[in-house]
């Protein structure tokens, strides 16, 4: 379903956030939302773990590809959201998918081009925020590297509100100290960034070979 309009959400709402508004140059602009991942394309499953692992709703938002991302989560319960400035920057997108999912919700933040993530991580992620309610940007952790998703809520997502379009959000972590709680787990997925095509190929038989939700 493509949103007309930020829809409302209880205020301690779990809501997935995905973001997939880039144009995928290095793709040749073939979406890599629609990228295929095991029985299912990169969004459908980021988006079907979401929604398994405890998410009440997921919202993905889009640029260019509009229409083909609409399609293909067609009957997945997502919803679509347009961000038309998509080009000004990747927080722009993440402001219009926090503005869907409402004030008071705790945000799973996960960009469509880490889909190998496995289903035991977000849940992960999620036990360690309701363990620790003083944490307000919770990051995976692998091998002491951060990766994605991440888990938001309370005044970091306000702070994010207050960017300009193209400013990283890591600009904001020094200023939220010990709020910043990175959650180690045992999935390297976390890390596979598909930034390219060769990048996807490594990582998709890396996870094949893991056999993570295959």
């Amino acid at each position: 379903m493509v949103a007309n309009g930020p829809p409302s959400a209880p205020s301690d709402a779990r809501i997935a956030v995905v973001l997939s508004a880039g144009a995928s140059e290095r793709f040749h602009r073939e979406p890599k939302a629609l990228l295929p991942v095991g029985r299912e394309t990169a969004v459908a499953r980021i988006v079907r773990i979401g929604l398994e692992s405890g998410c009440d709703r997921a919202i993905v938002v889009v640029g260019p590809h509009l229409r083909e991302v609409a399609d293909a989560l067609e009957g997945s319960g997502a919803l679509v959201v347009e961000n038309p400035d998509w080009p000004r920057g990747r927080t722009g997108s993440v402001q219009r998918g926090l503005r869907a999912a409402g004030p008071g919700a705790t945000v799973l933040l996960w960009p469509v081009d880490h889909p190998f993530v496995a289903p035991r991580t977000v849940e992960r992620l999620f036990e360690a925020a309701s363990g620790d309610p003083l944490a307000l940007w919770l990051i995976p952790s692998y091998e002491g590297r951060g990766g994605h998703p991440v888990v938001l809520r309370g005044t970091a997502l306000s702070a994010i509100a207050e960017l300009g379009s193209d400013a990283p959000l890591r600009q904001l972590l020094p200023g939220l100290g010990p709020q910043v709680v990175r959650v180690a787990v045992r999935d390297p997925g976390v890390l596979d960034n598909v930034d390219t095509p060769e990048r996807y190929r490594e990582a998709l038989d890396a996870w094949a070979w893991r056999g993570d939700d295959p």
